[in-house]
């Protein structure tokens, strides 16, 4: 049974403009995938195509307008209050923005070690005992733990919220556009951290990206996104070497992989 299953997903907006009273556009056009428990889907699609959207479906950030995601056999869209408390320890996100997602009036520890005082886990021994292997396995040094936000790089900021992220020993996340908003020497180094943290923590990712080479380097499969369908999935070699949609080709042309 895969861990993640998302069937016939929808979201729906109003429009707002002149002359659009009443009408309504699909930002999520009845999507359906599955994640198996272990792998990386990569998520890939030009800005407005959707993909952000579906990934805060999946997570019950947002509400859909019709369709079902279950994780781990498990009904995500007709939980209760108190059983999507327990989900959310094991469904947790990665924000696209590394500046606007840290609370800048909390301390590196108190930013990574919320979510367990939140969730009530642990005495302060221990969840302090965490926060330093986290901040540790996201590569930075426990002397980080005693600042704030704004003394860090955009790099090392995003590595804090993944730390964040993983507080609560998540099986799933979900990572918008992580590396988005960093140059591409640290976003790559970013993207190697989240390989090395999914085979040390057993992580299952679905990786959201406008970039097909970022995607391609990290995900086991790939699903491309285009105004709120899913137009072509496989598996990543399968995919980038024999794309199928003129879609998918245009993303897989022209861009300088990652190393």
């Amino acid at each position: 049974m895969p861990l993640i299953e998302v069937s016939n997903v929808v979201k729906e907006y109003r429009r707002n403009g002149i002359g659009q009273q009443g009408s309504t556009v699909r930002a999520v056009d009845g999507v359906s995938l599955n994640i198996a428990a272990g792998e990386t889907l990569g998520l890939v699609g030009e800005s407005g195509s959707g993909k952000s959207t579906l990934g805060r479906l999946i997570l019950r950030l947002l509400e859909p307008d019709g369709g079902s995601v279950r994780f781990d056999g498990r009904d995500v869209l007709t939980a209760s209050a108190k059983e999507m408390r327990r989900l959310r320890r094991d469904m947790q996100i990665v924000f696209q923005d590394p500046y606007g997602s840290l609370d800048p009036r909390f301390t590196v520890e108190q930013i990574i070690a919320e979510p367990m005082v939140i969730h009530r886990i642990g005495t302060r021994q221990e969840r302090r005992a965490t926060v330093r292997e986290l901040i540790s396995a996201v590569g930075m040094d426990e002397s980080a733990l005693g600042r704030f936000p704004h003394e860090f790089s955009g790099g090392q900021r995003q590595r804090i919220g993944i730390a964040r992220a993983l507080a609560l020993r998540p099986r799933f996340v979900v990572a918008d556009e992580p590396v988005s908003a960093l140059d591409v020497s640290v976003g790559a180094q970013i993207v190697n951290l989240l390989a090395q943290l999914r085979r040390d923590y057993g992580l299952t990712y679905l990786f959201i990206s406008h970039s097909m080479p970022v995607v391609r380097y990290l995900a086991t499969r790939i699903a491309v996104m285009y105004r709120g369908k899913i137009l072509e999935i496989g598996d990543t070699e399968e995919l980038t070497t024999h794309p199928q949609n003129p879609y998918t080709r245009k993303l897989l042309a022209a861009t300088p992989e990652i190393a």
